[in-house]
């Protein structure tokens, strides 16, 4: 973080934010602070859950400033991850960091590191970690949410199935906010961009706001826990 972003009016904490530049992960610092904000406004309205739900924990970096939005408000923080990493996150190939691969299982894992960051950050009573993958998570999943935070797997099967899984359980009222919506093709992945599209086409969501790649999506109406229309 810069020092500019580090006083910006409306953000976590000076040490919040080192530790979550600290934390290993790909979440730009403007399109965090937006997050952060976000995230307060729809924890902080009258009919609240009390409850926003991350897809994509990887090692906690915007967990960091979910958490530090949470907090004043009571609220829980649930980030959903299997810690095996993504495609991406794979040997070979770019955004592979050897040193989150676990000498047990030769496997990457980045669940130790998100305990850390989360330590870190003060926010163990704010942040619940679901060590799964999200479509498991999903079976199991039974609350209606503030906001649906989507920065999973970049594939379309991942994209797909955390859209599928999770956006049904945003309230009326509530938010699906995505990352990494790129609209042309050459700046990013389309399985975000895909997924932010079949959101609007529900007829069930509109955009209210968008902040790089980060698309905030306002629930309209539907019914909580229900498929979406496809």
């Amino acid at each position: 973080m810069t020092a500019l972003e580090s006083s910006h009016p409306d953000a976590p904490s000076a040490d919040r934010l080192q530790v979550a530049a600290d934390a290993p992960g790909f979440m730009p610092a403007d399109e965090a602070l937006a997050l952060f904000t976000v995230a307060g406004e729809f924890l902080s309205q009258p009919d609240s859950t009390g409850i926003g739900v991350e897809i994509g924990t990887y090692c906690g970096k915007s967990t960091v400033f979910l958490g530090a939005a949470a907090e004043p408000h009571g609220a829980v923080i649930t980030t959903v991850d299997h810690h095996r990493g993504s495609e991406e996150h794979q040997p070979g190939w770019e955004y592979h960091d050897p040193e989150l691969v676990d000498s047990h299982s030769g496997r990457l894992d980045t669940s130790a590191r998100f305990r850390r960051t989360v330590f870190d950050a003060g926010l163990e009573q704010t942040i619940v970690g679901v060590l799964a993958p999200s479509t498991l998570a999903a079976r199991m999943w039974g609350s209606p949410a503030d906001f649906v935070f989507i920065d999973g797997g970049h594939s379309m099967a991942a994209a797909q199935a955390d859209l599928d899984g999770w956006a049904r359980w945003v309230r009326i009222g509530g938010a699906l906010l995505i990352h990494d919506v790129f609209p042309d093709p050459a700046d990013g992945g389309r399985p975000p961009y895909e997924i932010y599209r079949q959101a609007l086409e529900t007829g069930q969501f509109v955009e209210i706001a968008d902040h790089g790649s980060l698309r905030v999506l306002r629930r309209e109406s539907g019914t909580v826990g229900e498929a979406l229309p496809t």
